[in-house]
């Protein structure tokens, strides 16, 4: 039996040692820069500390240590370092940060250091939750079990999500990806909606709350750390995106967690490794930055018994189309639990969501369907993958019905089997509707 009080006990305690202070203000001063990150002497304090900066005219700079060198810190302010002097005194803070969270988070946008965007007063929050998590012992999380209703239709029937499950959204530019992220926000059967909008233009963030998440802002969270924002800042927004997630969780709830984007993460990471002296490995990322995405992803998931659970998407941006050449995306498909990819060529076909099915992956769904919806999402792809393979055959008129049954049945069915990954990004589809679409596509009798 799962000690639930206990492991919110450990959970309170971390959080009251990240936020202890030392009684004694020690300040030592600045002495060199190199880019954003600046060079501390004169106090000690553990990496992941955060620090004040004095600044002459104006509030102290926070920052936060990210190294080391011999005689003194290395700090990256989340601001950014314009306006500090040589000299300018800097002390410890207290300990990591734990930003603060609570219910009143819904229906709230937030930047990467928790103060609304919105135009709308300060949430008043008093429970705190550590910026890097807290771990869930493997051993006592809940399995995959459960089906997740994502409330579209080619998902549900070809790639059923389950509760918990951790999902990459592989896609290009233009092809279609914040407008199934819309989709999904809004149509899910989930508790609580947390969306990370990492890197992103500032336009696109207004666009997206107001187009795309509609109705479901009000049991959403928006944090938000635009392009323009430091890479610390960045890094702090994705990960307090997955702190409040967290909190939900464990406050029994199912949340979806989506955050655009982990290839923008990966590249705040590499900004703040490069910066501190770390060596460049695969396409100038620090070999750091595949620890770090592996990290974060678990961060989601399952709680332990009696808790909510976690299920993620994360965006995966690929460059032209290349969809195996990306480290990010090798790190990612490793890691993750599936992948959805999204298709150029069904876009140019005006197939909407263009989910491209023969590519698309739930590793667990064998476990999560009934044998028979598993047998009709098998017989879907098969169908389909032969027709897409024998295209050019058959727009060439080279190929003769008769030669190939498989082949013959994937053209007879091929405009119900299109109708069914087709769906208008306003209308919702459950799980149980998205099966009997499946079965009628296939011409099977319910």
């Amino acid at each position: 039996m799962i000690d639930m009080d206990n492991i919110r006990a450990q959970a309170r305690e971390r959080v009251r040692g990240a936020l202890a202070v030392d009684p004694v203000r020690r300040f030592g001063r600045i002495v060199r820069t190199s880019g954003d990150v600046l060079h501390a002497s004169g106090i000690r304090a553990p990496i992941g500390a955060r620090c004040l900066i004095d600044m002459e005219d104006a509030a102290p700079l926070p920052a936060e240590i990210v190294g080391f060198q011999e005689g003194g810190l290395l700090l990256m302010p989340e601001q950014g370092a314009r306006g500090v002097m040589r000299g300018a005194r800097v002390h410890v803070e207290g300990g990591t940060h734990a930003p603060l969270v609570g219910p009143e988070l819904l229906g709230r946008v937030l930047d990467a250091r928790g103060a609304p965007l919105d135009g709308l007063p300060q949430p008043g929050l008093s429970q705190s939750w550590p910026l890097m998590g807290v771990s869930v012992n493997p051993m006592t999380r809940a399995r995959l079990e459960q089906p997740f209703d994502v409330g579209v239709r080619a998902i549900n029937a070809l790639a059923t999500f389950g509760r918990g499950m951790r999902v990459g959204l592989f896609a290009g530019s233009g092809v279609g990806k914040t407008t199934l992220m819309g989709m999904l926000s809004r149509h899910v059967q989930a508790d609580v909606v947390v969306v990370a909008m990492i890197g992103e233009r500032g336009r696109e963030i207004r666009e997206f709350i107001e187009d795309h998440l509609g109705h479901a802002r009000a049991r959403s969270v928006v944090v938000a750390s635009p392009a323009d924002d430091t890479a610390l800042s960045r890094v702090h927004g994705a990960y307090r995106a997955a702190a409040i997630a967290e909190y939900f969780r464990d406050q029994g709830k199912h949340v979806l967690l989506v955050v655009d984007s982990l290839t923008r993460l990966a590249m705040a990471l590499r900004e703040i490794g490069l910066a501190v002296g770390e060596p460049p490995a695969t396409k100038g990322y620090p070999p750091s930055v595949f620890g770090a995405i592996a990290a974060y992803v678990e961060r989601a998931g399952n709680g332990a018994e009696g808790q909510g659970s976690i299920t993620a998407l994360y965006t995966v941006l690929v460059e032209g189309d290349d969809h195996v050449g990306d480290p990010v995306g090798d790190t990612a498909r490793s890691v993750l639990d599936g992948h959805i990819v999204l298709s150029r060529a069904l876009v140019e076909a005006a197939i909407y969501p263009p989910i491209d099915i023969t590519a698309s992956l739930s590793r667990p769904m064998p476990g999560l369907v009934n044998p028979e919806h598993m047998r009709l999402a098998s017989r879907f792809r098969a169908l389909w993958a032969r027709k897409q393979e024998k295209q050019d055959f058959i727009d060439l008129g080279a190929y003769a019905p008769g030669r190939d049954k498989l082949l013959d049945e994937a053209i007879q069915r091929a405009p119900a089997m299109e109708a069914l990954l087709r769906q208008d990004k306003d209308a919702g589809v459950t799980l149980a509707e998205s099966v009997a679409a499946l079965r009628a596509a296939l011409g099977e009798a319910v």
